[in-house]
């Protein structure tokens, strides 16, 4: 019976997701107050709750520019995932599942499009929540290039899988498409979400290459996590100590051989 209202289309649909999102802020606001209790010793804190802001406020900022909108819900945007998806590599799973929701509801609050209370959970809540997922690349390999990219693919595919049943839900309960030559849901979903989120990741994809390949995300993450990522602040003076040898000749003497024997006395020896 739950389930079923949680499909059901009615007027009391805008008023449930007002309180699913009202109690979602504050299991999250919950979540982050524990967590910075409990590691006040471990400087989760602060810094990891700024750079969280900063690449929430960059996300949000970069949704609103929008390159091919979609009816209906859903659009092409200028990268808007890519902030989050860095802080994630950076900080891990269980922080980047935390920003992704709240990225989630900022992108709801923004611009609501809902259905059924269950489509809310599955477009606005799971969906972005799959940026976490983000955090388990950094054991990929042992290439970034290979980890980001293998990672965001990861992460947009899950989000895929959400907004392609919570489109299903909608082609099954919308009048809207009653013209549509034939009842599969699963089809018109599949072509929608196919309509968008592919663009959107291959822009992804694009920015977070050049950003490894100009070695600017490896600054970010040294940036953000120096004691995990130390390579990129290193870098430059690996460079100039690797240089050094072949400015300058070697200053070393010769190691000096031992002294021989003269020759004319072991032979005056044999002779005795």
């Amino acid at each position: 019976m739950f389930l079923f209202n949680l499909l059901e289309v009615s007027e009391q649909t805008t008023d449930i997701v007002t309180y699913i999102t009202i109690g979602v802020l504050a299991v999250l606001a919950i979540v982050v107050a524990a967590v910075c209790i409990g590691n006040r010793k471990k400087k989760f804190d602060t810094k990891s709750l700024a750079y969280a802001a900063i690449c929430l406020a960059t996300s949000f900022v970069l949704s609103f520019i929008k390159i091919a909108p979609v009816p209906n819900g859903g659009s092409i945007t200028l990268a808007s995932w890519v902030p989050v998806l860095i802080y994630t590599y950076a900080y891990g799973a269980p922080k980047g599942f935390l920003v992704g929701i709240i990225f989630g509801i900022l992108n709801f609050i923004s611009g609501p499009y809902i259905l059924t209370p269950f489509t809310f959970i599955l477009d606005y809540i799971l969906a972005f929540a799959m940026v976490g997922l983000m955090g388990f690349a950094r054991h990929f390999s042992k290439s970034l290039m290979t980890n980001v990219l293998l990672g965001t693919v990861l992460a947009i595919v899950a989000r895929f899988v959400m907004h392609l049943i919570s489109g299903m839900i909608y082609f099954m309960e919308d009048a809207v498409w009653v013209d549509l030559p034939t009842p599969n849901a699963f089809v018109y979903s599949l072509i929608y979400q196919l309509v968008y989120i592919p663009g959107d990741a291959v822009i992804c994809l694009i920015v977070l290459a050049i950003l490894v390949k100009t070695n600017v995300l490896q600054t970010l993450l040294h940036i953000m996590r120096p004691s995990l990522f130390p390579a990129a602040a290193r870098k430059g003076q690996a460079a100039a100590e690797s240089a050094a040898p072949a400015d300058a000749p070697a200053q070393d003497a010769p190691a000096e051989k031992a002294p021989e024997a003269p020759q004319s006395d072991a032979h005056s020896d044999q002779t005795k």
